[in-house]
């Protein structure tokens, strides 16, 4: 069984929407939802080191009748916002 202190740091890098985006094995990846203009948004999912399943998880969250969605990267410098929707 192996441990996250055992196991070597990777590092990841990828472009979505033109915005290059670093990271390792590590990296946290949160998919939120709001409800609302001004609503506070809420972590549904959370993924460790594995963007494309984060992004997988978020193209498959469908925003309605006033919803918002957006996947964030906490330990990201600057924006941690990757990708974000709001319904009309």
């Amino acid at each position: 069984m192996t441990t996250e202190a055992s196991t070597p740091e990777r590092h990841y890098t990828c472009e979505l929407d033109g915005r290059k985006i670093q990271y390792t094995n590590r990296s946290e990846f949160l998919v939120q939802i709001g409800n609302g203009p001004k609503g506070s948004y809420d972590t549904k999912y959370k993924f460790v080191g594995e963007l494309s399943r984060a992004l997988n998880w978020y193209s498959g969250v469908n925003v309605g009748r006033g919803y918002k969605k957006r996947l964030l990267m906490p330990s990201c410098a600057g924006n941690p916002v990757l990708a974000k929707q709001v319904s009309a």
